[in-house]
């Protein structure tokens, strides 16, 4: 993947988050009631559609195994059938524990006092935490400015014009966080606002009549 766009990037990113706000409003991301629920949901949400991770989170607090300790004492049949919902349950019953596992020896709150080079590296040292997963609990849990990216990312800017190539995690982060403000809260809403317009509108199939990007979308002009 190589970045293609000509001019400023700090001010076509900055643009683009203002158009993206002004279609979509301030979305208050991520919902969660503490940061061991932000992890639990970055992890469960791999693969899958948000729903179906509040559902399985939903299952695992109406069964009062919602605590590190809670989850480490359960069987793990019992554990996957909990978060049958978030789909590759068997898989993500072991992510989970291998997570709890880790912060039941070091809790998060030990964990966030590093910067986030440091924790990032323990993130993703435990089996189950890729980078995006790893930047969402930096992100979101550690309230740390770590641009998290995802197909959704890739997808807006490669119809934008702004990258072409195969996905590439690390290159695609690197634009936002060498380009932007080194800012947790503008990085938290600035993911959110691009998850949004992929999820509703820049789809697999694009509902191209509804977005406010239209002007300087090259998959627009050329269609």
């Amino acid at each position: 993947m190589r970045i293609v766009c000509d001019g400023n990037l700090n001010r076509k990113l900055l643009d683009l988050y203002d158009k993206l706000k002004k279609q979509h409003g301030s979305l208050k991301w991520w919902p969660a009631d503490t940061p061991f629920e932000v992890a639990m949901g970055a992890i469960l949400t791999q693969a899958t559609a948000w729903r179906n991770v509040v559902k399985a989170i939903d299952n695992l607090k109406n069964a009062k195994v919602f605590s590190p300790e809670d989850i480490h004492n359960i069987s793990q049949e019992n554990l996957e059938t909990l978060l049958t919902p978030s789909g590759y349950f068997r898989m993500k019953a072991k992510k989970v524990r291998a997570f709890v596992d880790h912060i039941l020896e070091r809790p998060m709150s030990e964990m966030f006092k590093q910067d986030i080079t440091e924790l990032r590296r323990e993130l993703l040292s435990i089996y189950g935490v890729g980078p995006e997963t790893a930047d969402s609990i930096i992100l979101y849990a550690a309230e740390k400015p770590s641009f998290v990216v995802d197909t959704y990312t890739y997808r807006l800017l490669s119809r934008l014009g702004w990258v072409e190539g195969n996905f590439h995690y690390e290159r695609l982060r690197a634009l936002f966080m060498d380009n932007l403000p080194t800012d947790a809260e503008l990085f938290n809403e600035y993911h959110a606002l691009i998850v949004r317009h992929g999820a509703r509108v820049c789809q697999k199939t694009p509902d191209c009549i509804n977005c406010s990007l239209q002007n300087e979308c090259d998959y627009y002009k050329q269609t």
